[in-house]
């Protein structure tokens, strides 16, 4: 019993060296994209200082906390593909649901695709270096 405590003390307290840093990096620049904009996975992967890394961008999205991020929302829903497309097949329960969430924000769709010279994010990199915290 000892032992447990020990073990489950130790896991409380390194929770946060369990959750891979780029993670970190790229939930916090998700978290920046403001309501009704969208940003593409390489986007976010460049913004986050991991050029070339979209496919990273989509396992950090797949292992967000239920409590968010910082006790913030992630709003994984914003990211997109580099074509202007929910990535999810047009129909599955995913895709619909990341559909609603962007057309709550205004975010109009046809199909699958976004405009992106409407409603892509552009962020002010300025800006953004006073953001990150990396």
């Amino acid at each position: 019993m000892l032992l447990w405590s020990i073990i489950t003390y130790s896991v409380a307290i390194n929770v946060n060296k369990l959750i891979k840093p780029h993670y970190a990096q790229i939930w916090q620049t998700i978290q920046l994209i403001p309501q009704g904009k969208v940003a593409f996975y390489g986007q976010i992967a460049d913004l986050a200082g991991l050029p070339g890394r979209a496919r990273l961008v989509g396992k950090a999205l797949g292992c967000v906390p239920e409590s968010g991020w910082r006790g913030q929302a992630v709003p994984w829903y914003r990211v997109i593909n580099a074509q202007g497309k929910i990535s999810f097949p047009i129909g599955s329960e995913h895709f619909e649901k990341q559909r609603q969430l962007l057309q709550d924000e205004q975010v109009v769709i046809i199909g699958s695709k976004i405009k992106l010279k409407e409603f892509q994010w552009q962020p002010d990199l300025a800006e953004l270096l006073f953001s990150l915290e990396f």
